[in-house]
């Protein structure tokens, strides 16, 4: 009968099972995504099937570097069609809050909405200019207050829920998104990680297993955002952004999107 059930809720009828039965319950972690297939597989990645490590992620890299740039200023526009609501076309999704707002409310005044380097732009020094600063696959629309909640915090879990957070988290060296968007950050943070390796005048960005990383070209908890990205596959609005990215602006793509399983396979 377990067979038949989706692979969380397997775990929790196992662990349901063994107190029945007055056994203690195995350590539970969760289970690698499983693996994918797309269109781009025999086109866009064919030169990273197959491949596994630091040899599948320097394949990646040399993929995903041929990409079109936008200036900072073009983010604002972009944002509007990335993030559209699916239920509201005026409005975009707050990556954090997970509140659907006027697109015209763009800003830096309460109430607005502005651009959220997901990669923390004080991590490796990315500036506003042209590059992994303006990457638009890591930025993502948010609340001018829960931005400057997040600031430039590492990823981890833990902390307390703030005004318009949405069930995200923050505490003194660390933010937690809310559940429906914690792979999307962890997705988004490991693109980063292996576009810009430092050969092209960017810093060689890298996650780690820790917090507190200041102005480091580093960003954690790579443990939790590999238990995020098992968690929290990629859902439509997340496929639908990747897919527009892709086709209308930077003409590249989020891997991790595509085969989620390939994070496990690279770290």
């Amino acid at each position: 009968m377990l067979a038949t059930l989706p692979r969380r809720w397997k775990s929790v009828a196992l662990t349901t099972a063994a107190v029945l039965v007055g056994l203690t319950a195995p350590t539970l972690t969760a289970t690698p995504a499983s693996a994918t297939t797309t269109s781009y597989d025999s086109t866009y990645y064919k030169n990273a099937i197959g491949k596994t490590g630091t040899s599948l992620k320097s394949s990646l890299h040399t993929i995903i570097s041929s990409q079109s740039k936008l200036s900072y200023s073009q983010l604002w526009d972009a944002l509007k069609v990335t993030d559209q609501d699916p239920n509201n076309s005026s409005n975009v999704i707050l990556l954090y809050s997970g509140i659907s707002r006027s697109k015209s409310l763009n800003g830096g005044a309460s109430g607005d909405w502005n651009r959220e380097h997901v990669w923390a732009i004080s991590h490796g020094d990315l500036t506003t200019s042209t590059g992994p600063g303006t990457d638009l696959h890591h930025i993502r629309p948010e609340d001018v207050a829960v931005n400057g909640k997040r600031a430039n915090l590492d990823f981890d879990e833990g902390g307390s829920t703030f005004t318009n957070s949405g069930g995200s988290k923050a505490d003194s060296d660390s933010f937690e998104p809310r559940d429906a968007v914690k792979g999307d950050v962890a997705r988004m943070i490991l693109y980063m990680a292996v576009r810009y390796e430092g050969d092209d005048g960017s810093a060689n960005l890298e996650p780690d297993d820790k917090v507190n990383n200041g102005s480091n070209p580093y960003i954690g908890k790579l443990s939790i955002l590999k238990k995020w990205n098992d968690e929290d596959p990629p859902d439509a609005f997340e496929e639908r952004r990747n897919q527009v990215i892709y086709d209308s602006y930077q003409h590249n793509r989020n891997p991790f999107i595509d085969h989620p399983e390939w994070v496990d396979a690279i770290w």
